[in-house]
């Protein structure tokens, strides 16, 4: 068990180290060299872990996007006063960490537009990455209607809004290299606040 603990602990530190890599060089000119040398790794001792550069680059993403979650879990672990609060406070801290994050989402894009060359389908994956932070939209709209927040709004509606107002954000970060924190902010403020109390009769 003390091999199997250890390994993990080694693979997991291994992809944290080569998001930095990633994030510095983009994925086409990292090596499976460059991630050994960060690690401080031969590349013999890396192929013991990973099959290639694209695993590597993959589950990496995937490490880094498990982290995010448990960190909006412990976001809404915190004593808010209202459903609507908790709420813009998760989808405020994902663009918070996708700012923080902007180099990774950049070459994230460039590597999802590289799919789409050979035949791919990049929504696809994006889909699945971000399925989490949907079903995490719609378990507050959900517990904020049951209680008494929220009337009448449609949850698969409303979750799309917030879904919609990511990706604007997240093309401003990743393309434009530009983020409006204010205008994102009073954005998500406007759309929470319009769904809780009266509730938004456009979605309904």
């Amino acid at each position: 068990m003390a091999v199997v603990v250890e390994h993990e602990k080694r693979r997991a530190d291994i992809l944290e180290k080569a998001l930095a890599v990633f994030a510095e060089e983009g994925y086409a000119d990292v090596t499976y060299q460059k991630i050994a040398d960060r690690c401080g790794i031969t590349r013999t001792t890396l192929y013991h872990y990973f099959k290639d550069k694209r695993e590597i680059f993959i589950l990496t993403i995937r490490q880094f996007m498990d982290r995010v979650e448990k960190e909006l879990h412990e976001i809404m672990k915190r004593n808010f006063t209202s459903y609507a609060k908790q709420l813009k406070a998760v989808i405020l801290s994902i663009v918070g960490i996708c700012s923080e994050h902007r180099k990774l989402l950049t070459v994230i894009l460039t590597y999802l537009l590289q799919l789409r060359k050979t035949g791919a389908d990049p929504e696809e994956r994006i889909r699945r990455r971000t399925l989490r932070w949907r079903h995490l939209f719609s378990r507050i709209l959900i517990d904020g209607q049951k209680n008494g927040e929220f009337p009448g709004v449609s949850i698969k509606d409303a979750n799309n809004l917030f879904y919609s107002l990511l990706e604007s954000a997240v093309f401003h970060i990743a393309v434009l290299n530009t983020i409006d924190s204010k205008g994102i902010a009073g954005a998500v403020e406007l759309a929470v606040d319009r769904l809780s109390g009266a509730g938004c009769p456009d979605l309904r």
